[in-house]
């Protein structure tokens, strides 16, 4: 069986870098991470080919950034896809998607996993997308996915608790952080990721036209960009006899009770 995993490469959220005041996105010409949503992706795709498998990565970069997907690799995954070219900067979600699933397509496989979102774009939106785009079957929020004579079975997480799911493969199930516990690159690992192959395309192998991608062909425009409010310090209640009236009271009107 083969796997693609679609992995996204992040300035590192700890240190993010600077917002470019111009077009108000993340400065991206920064040292890469691999986005831990998409960690879950690749550890649930090594446990489902084990041995007798294959695991692919794609990603999508404006610079050629391999810092992140070498990280993937270090993990176990096979090979990789890196789709890198400067016309990609400022890619909306449909964009992105559009070139996810032309690189995809090229390798064929039997399931295709993403995360549910990324960590610096939280569209939600890309998975689906690149479902249609296929035309496969697409499960999302996935606790837990199995794979038996063609079929997938997914535990598709709920607010009340999960459905479960079988569709024919090939399909596309986006992963939920937590599926399962991503593996630490070892030394081995890290080793052997230098010698994987990894396939550098740019729009033009894949057919696709510079001005239907990037800024040219956006189709969203961030207008503002607000630091987020600082959070306000809560109520002080010193009981004198009544502290559990005005905690009842509190609760009623937040309408908890």
């Amino acid at each position: 069986m083969k796997v693609a995993v679609c992995v996204k490469q992040i300035p590192d959220p700890a240190d993010p870098g600077a917002i470019d005041p111009e077009t108000k996105t993340l400065n991206r010409d920064v040292k890469l991470i691999l986005d831990e949503s998409d960690s879950y992706g690749v550890e649930m795709a090594l446990q489902l080919v084990g041995d007798d498998g294959e695991v692919v990565l794609i990603s999508m970069v404006p610079n050629n950034e391999r810092n992140g997907l070498n990280n993937a690799l270090a993990m176990g995954a096979d090979s990789a896809i890196l789709v890198s070219d400067d016309a990609l900067s400022g890619s909306d979600a449909l964009s992105t998607a559009k070139v996810l699933a032309a690189a995809i397509q090229r390798t064929e496989p039997d399931l295709v996993l993403a995360a549910t979102e990324s960590s610096d774009g939280y569209t939600g939106t890309v998975p689906e997308q690149v479902a249609e785009l296929l035309g496969l079957p697409s499960v999302t929020f996935a606790k837990e996915v199995t794979v038996d004579s063609g079929n997938v079975a997914v535990k598709r997480q709920t607010e009340d608790g999960y459905d479960e799911v079988d569709c024919p493969l090939p399909a596309l199930v986006s992963v939920t952080a937590g599926v399962v516990e991503p593996r630490y690159p070892s030394f081995k690992g890290i080793m052997a990721a230098k010698s994987k192959p990894v396939e550098e395309l740019s729009l033009a192998d894949l057919g696709i036209e510079t001005n239907t991608v990037g800024w040219a062909g956006g189709r969203q425009e961030i207008v503002s960009i607000e630091p987020a409010p600082e959070r306000e310090a809560g109520e002080i209640i010193e009981d004198e006899g009544d502290g559990h009236e005005r905690i009842v009271a509190f609760l009623q009107e937040m309408k908890v009770i």
